[in-house]
């Protein structure tokens, strides 16, 4: 049953997981993704005499590829698609000025495509010409093809995809429903295959492939980039991947349950020079769906940071079906989590993501079966996220730049930040 944009306001306002709103917010997700896609399409044709006759072929081929593949298997192009990392190309694409930079970025359709061929294990014969030597299949991997080429042959839910010269590649089998695609042997030797790795206990993949994974001018005021691909840190991941699922669901399943269900991706940031302060994280308006993180200490601090992002994640994603700010807005504020003053957009966006984390910290203060360690770190917390969240919340409803859902939504989250200080201290 479909869930009317009232019932989701409702669901979302108070944080608490919702499989319904989550599916409305997919939806939302996809069709924003879809409106991109179809305005690469005008774009291309609008621009199609500014285009050198090979690149044009390459963007025709991979049109049809991904048409074909949709009406074969219309689920495994919408994954590829839904990505969040398809999302951040089809932004700089977009964005890129006509010419050689946005000929450049056109031809990341070839692994776009290529990928929704190995996701619906389609039958397929082409080769592909790779202007930068390498293709990356968002969300699954990436193959170095130094000649400039990659041939793809596919039959009966295996495709094989080798360097157009050498030979060298890989054979991917058709996955199971919502699972990442099987890697077989190296179809050779020294084949120059790396894969995306998927977390343990679901399917949220450590995505330290994809080349629009962070953008170019980096992530914080630092500028972070991407952090280098190591497969001993790869490890370290995973052991705090499962320390933050044990933290989280020790009080709230239903929490860590979501989390898996809304992200799709994790990426690694590089660590801060000098090595101090807390890991930097940030969600990205064109690439929901994917946490950018720093690697941090231990399983409490991702689950900070995976609460906080995920929460930006639904937000952005319920913006795109209630638009919850007036567009000019220019008032600043000042907000206890940051020290520069802040948009009303990102007060809402803050205030929303710590007031899930002052629910989270409440159900621990009230697990009474929970070990010490979380409790204490609950105790510390809970009173400061409350009042945080308690002053951000007297801004918005103060404000003249919400629309009437973003005052709404934000009734809502009054009523909800109000029962978390009951039930704190019905637990004293």
């Amino acid at each position: 049953m479909a869930i009317s944009p009232s019932e989701i306001l409702s669901e979302l306002a108070s944080t608490r997981p919702s499989p319904a709103a989550v599916t409305a917010l997919r939806a939302a997700v996809h069709a924003h993704r879809m409106l991109l896609v179809k305005s690469l399409l005008v774009r291309v044709d609008r621009h199609s005499t500014a285009l050198t006759p090979a690149v044009r072929r390459r963007f025709e081929q991979d049109w049809e590829t991904l048409e074909r593949t949709e009406r074969a298997d219309p689920a495994a192009v919408r994954h590829v698609l839904d990505y969040p990392m398809t999302g951040a190309w089809l932004i700089e694409v977009l964005a890129a000025p006509v010419g050689p930079e946005f000929e450049r970025h056109l031809a990341h359709l070839s692994g776009v495509s290529a990928a929704a061929v190995v996701r619906a294990g389609g039958d397929i014969d082409r080769t592909l010409t790779l202007p930068t030597g390498v293709l990356a299949l968002p969300g699954i991997g990436m193959l170095n093809c130094p000649s400039g080429r990659a041939h793809l042959t596919g039959r009966d839910g295996r495709v094989r995809i080798a360097d157009g010269v050498r030979g060298v590649g890989v054979v991917l089998s058709r996955p199971r429903v919502g699972g990442p695609p099987v890697a077989e042997r190296p179809v050779s030797e020294g084949a120059e295959w790396s894969e995306l790795r998927t977390f343990p206990g679901g399917t949220v993949v450590l995505d330290d492939l994809d080349p629009y994974r962070v953008p170019s001018s980096g992530i914080g005021p630092s500028a972070l980039p991407a952090a280098r691909r190591l497969t001993s840190a790869r490890g370290l991941w995973f052991e705090r991947w499962r320390a933050a699922r044990t933290f989280m669901s020790a009080a709230d399943p239903a929490r860590a349950a979501e989390i898996g269900a809304v992200l799709r991706a994790v990426v690694p940031l590089a660590p801060p020079q000098p090595a101090d302060g807390a890991p930097v994280s940030a969600t990205l308006r064109a690439a929901p769906c994917a946490v950018l993180t720093q690697l941090p200490t231990g399983g409490r601090e991702l689950a900070q940071s995976l609460v906080h992002e995920t929460h930006h994640t639904k937000l952005a994603a319920l913006n795109e079906l209630l638009p919850l700010c007036r567009p000019d807005g220019t008032t600043l504020h000042h907000v206890g989590w940051r020290p520069d003053p802040r948009p009303v957009p990102a007060v809402l966006q803050g205030a929303y993501a710590h007031l899930a984390l002052t629910d989270l910290s409440s159900r621990m203060l009230r697990g009474r079966a929970l070990p010490s360690a979380p409790r204490r770190w609950a105790a510390e917390q809970f009173p400061e996220y409350r009042e945080q969240v308690g002053k951000a919340l007297s801004i918005l409803r103060e404000s003249d730049e919400l629309t009437s859902a973003g005052r709404e939504f934000v009734h809502r989250m009054v009523r909800h930040h109000e029962s978390l200080g009951m039930t704190a201290r019905s637990c004293v």
